[in-house]
């Protein structure tokens, strides 16, 4: 089973919704990293030295390969990565080998059995 790894830097404010499209999409599980900072094409805001930027979460999606674009155009459009500038981005990556998935490969098998 081939799986690419789906990196998301999200607004804290949206993790929830874009954990649970992904989901919907076909996504197993996530994992979040809490309290990542980030910069965009402007700099940030400050005042008195203080940011005034939101909170992002880093999450983490291992998901099967011919499940990745489907999740990646859904978690896009859940935390509206394109219709609001700065709100946030996902990329993709090939995984070249993985372990501590079998839980995981046996859940995306039965499925497909199913279908």
């Amino acid at each position: 089973m081939h799986f690419k790894l789906l990196v998301a830097f999200v607004d804290d404010a949206k993790t929830d919704a874009v954990i649970d499209a992904a989901r919907e999409a076909g996504a197993t599980g996530a994992t979040v990293v809490s309290n990542a900072r980030g910069e965009g094409l402007k700099p940030r805001k400050t005042f008195l030295g203080l940011s005034l930027e939101t909170q992002r979460d880093l999450v983490l999606l291992l998901v099967e390969g011919h499940r990745s674009r489907r999740i990646l155009e859904t978690i896009c459009k859940a935390g509206e990565f394109e219709s609001s500038p700065g709100a946030g981005i996902a990329v993709q990556l090939n995984v070249e080998d993985a372990v501590g998935v079998t839980a995981q490969i046996q859940s995306l098998a039965s499925e497909a059995g199913e279908d």
